[in-house]
């Protein structure tokens, strides 16, 4: 048996059925990745929002799965019910994305007469929407189920046409404006990177819907002319609402997203950097830090910090401050600059007070002193002990100055 090859047609046509579930699940998957911070900052407005947007996206794609308008039709009694159903739901993202981004980019703060008229217009304006499509469903005739060409099968059909046209108008308008704040938006100076892409992606991502809306009218229009250009409908849109589905998903979950996985790794990175001086504490302490299986990446960035504070606040007592001036100076005349030459001559006396420490008793020290900077620039001190080479170098220069000064005494 010979293979034929599928038309992009015919591939869409073959695999319709089970295709919204694609976009369903990756809109799915953007909730439940937002859900947690959705829980735990339940009074933010902003993520409530985008929460209650996915929910509404997510259940556009489900819904207008054929399995569920046959199962929807069936329950209800009412043949194509889940036709003014399911432009209810996408009528009502439409105006959520817009409520959204209105509200996202003025601010929270923002309570200005012009933004609460912007927000009550798009809730009345769509409201009206909504009821209008029911209203002209109920005066329809539309007794033969279609379960993927409800659009170009009554596109000629009384009061049918006219909510068909009515929710492809109110989607194109609700695309472009959205589409028009978003990019105005992207122009606008000092936004943060991962914001900036977040809204390019949503952007392209209301493109996509604006090329989904040409599909349909398209199809719709032709219809009207006698022509029938029905593939438009039932196997070009379903791609772009897919692909807008993603590119939305991922636009709203960047900006947040990205910001959490930015921080965790500044705070994964501060724990790593940790380590040269966390072991060196160690062997001065005879013990670490007891490993908590459940510990959150910052409480065990707080502990080993805090750990290495502990251990050098008594080993404080043992530091030779004129060796410490000494260590900068040689770092200095060694070539490195001001910030790292400080590091380096702070390694350098804690190592020698460790010696000093292991030569002497604990009660031997030289008492208090001001360990503000040495508690402060444990990281720095930290960065310093990965690269020996350079200790040693201060460390041996600091020693001959010292032998030099001797001499010369």
């Amino acid at each position: 048996m010979t293979a034929v090859a599928l038309t992009p047609v015919e591939f869409v046509n073959q695999f319709y059925p089970n295709f919204w579930w694609i976009p369903a699940g990756i809109l799915a998957a953007a909730l439940a990745i937002k859900l947690p911070s959705i829980i735990r900052l339940w009074k933010d407005p902003l993520l409530r929002a985008v929460g209650g947007l996915l929910l509404l996206a997510c259940a556009v794609f489900v819904f207008v799965a054929p399995s569920t308008i046959a199962r929807v039709n069936r329950l209800t009694g009412v043949a194509n019910f889940s036709g003014p159903w399911v432009y209810s739901l996408l009528t009502a993202f439409c105006a959520s994305c817009l409520l959204l981004i209105i509200t996202w980019r003025n601010g929270l703060s923002d309570r200005s007469d012009r933004t609460r008229r912007a927000m009550r217009g798009v809730v009345a304006v769509y409201s009206c929407v909504i009821v209008a499509m029911w209203v002209l469903f109920a005066l329809a005739d539309v007794p033969v189920e279609r379960l993927r060409d409800l659009d170009t099968y009554y596109a000629n059909t009384p009061f049918m046409r006219e909510m068909i046209l009515l929710y492809l108008l109110a989607h194109t308008v609700a695309a472009l404006v959205t589409n028009g704040l978003i990019w105005n938006w992207i122009r606008t100076d000092g936004l943060d990177a991962l914001l900036r892409w977040g809204l390019k992606f949503l952007g392209a991502g209301y493109a996509a819907q604006l090329l989904f809306d040409a599909a349909k009218l398209t199809a719709v229009g032709a219809r009207w002319t006698g022509r029938d250009l029905d593939w438009l409908s039932t196997a070009v849109a379903p791609p772009l609402a897919c692909l807008s589905a993603v590119l939305i998903a991922v636009g709203f979950i960047l900006p947040h997203a990205g910001q959490y996985l930015h921080g965790r790794w500044h705070v994964r990175l501060a724990h790593h950097e940790l380590r040269p001086l966390y072991l060196l504490m160690r062997t001065v302490n005879g013990g670490g830090v007891p490993f908590l299986l459940r510990a959150t990446p910052e409480l065990r960035l707080v502990r080993r910090e805090t750990f290495i504070r502990d251990v050098l606040l008594p080993l404080a007592r043992f530091v030779d401050e004129d060796r410490r001036t000494r260590s900068y100076a040689a770092a200095v005349a060694l070539g490195h600059p001001p910030h790292r030459a400080k590091a380096l001559a702070a390694t350098v006396s804690i190592l020698d007070a460790i010696d000093t420490r292991n030569r002497t008793r604990e009660e031997d020290g030289a008492g208090a002193r001001d360990t503000t900077d040495l508690l402060r620039d444990i990281g720095a001190v930290s960065r310093a002990l990965r690269h020996p080479e350079d200790v040693r170098a201060v460390r041996a220069r600091a020693e001959s100055r010292t032998d030099g000064r001797s001499l010369t005494c």
